[in-house]
């Protein structure tokens, strides 16, 4: 949810500044841009900057999949390794942080 409210918000802007969409667009996006912030809250971290790194990944795959969806343009092989390797990033994250480490 938080990936999809974040890239919502941010196209909206996008659409407005490099699309020439009507600046009304800024509204909802602003209020997507919102409800990520809050969603991000969701996440169990002891701290907010890993869990803000592991969403890194997420975010990269989330994106790729706007991409194909929204944008109507496949992801590259190339795009999809990255993606890969930026999931496997924040599994690694993830996995140190339940185990304890510091």
């Amino acid at each position: 949810m938080a990936a999809l409210a974040e890239i919502a918000g941010c196209f909206a802007a996008w659409a407005v500044l490099r699309q020439g969409a009507s600046a009304w667009w800024l509204l909802p996006g602003a209020l997507s841009l919102g409800v990520f912030a809050w969603a991000l809250t969701w996440v169990e971290a002891d701290a907010a900057g890993r869990a803000f790194a592991a969403y890194g990944g997420v975010y990269i795959a989330a994106s790729l999949a706007w991409l194909w969806a929204v944008e109507g343009r496949a992801p590259t092989p190339w795009d999809l390794a990255g993606a890969a390797l930026c999931l496997c990033g924040a599994g690694v994250i993830l996995a140190g942080a339940a185990r304890g480490a510091s």
